[in-house]
């Protein structure tokens, strides 16, 4: 059976999942790529260290985002939705950020690309940081979101 997710099933699959992908694109080129986020049913906030997604949502904020759960090919959940992007740089706005997503990530094995900064895992200030290594805070501002299923239960 196909169906649509109602808006409480969809913020259920994007509390679940730590892992999306963000769209972008700058007019010439798409740019797809995962993330890990934390969501608190109004925004998508994930960090980033600069390079070509930070580049191109600058460039065009307006972004997709989409998660999805797949058991196998007649068992999924997905949700897609539309947002801006918004680098968050007030400080206090960029700590409880990052102590957000990092309440929903730190019991993952965390790699290199999704590593958090030092401050965020053991309480230092961020501010010991050198520039070049504090990640980029963002936060996406969703506008509308949807979602599809399938199951064969």
């Amino acid at each position: 059976m196909l169906g649509t997710l109602s808006q409480k099933q969809i913020d259920e699959l994007l509390t679940r999942n730590v892992t999306g992908r963000i769209g972008c694109h700058d007019g010439d080129h798409i740019y797809i790529v995962p993330v890990s986020y934390a969501y608190n049913e109004k925004y998508i906030i994930a960090h980033s260290r600069e390079g070509l997604k930070i580049e191109m949502m600058r460039k065009n904020p307006k972004v997709c985002f989409e998660v999805d759960e797949i058991h196998d090919l007649g068992n999924w959940q997905s949700a897609i939705a539309q947002g801006t992007y918004e680098e968050i740089t007030d400080e206090r706005e960029r700590y409880y950020a990052m102590k957000f997503l990092v309440s929903r990530l730190k019991h993952l094995k965390i790699g290199e690309t999704a590593r958090l900064p030092h401050m965020a895992i053991e309480g230092g200030a961020e501010e010991d940081v050198p520039v070049e290594l504090r990640p980029v805070v963002y936060r996406i501002r969703l506008d509308h979101l949807t979602g599809r299923f399938e199951s064969s239960i």
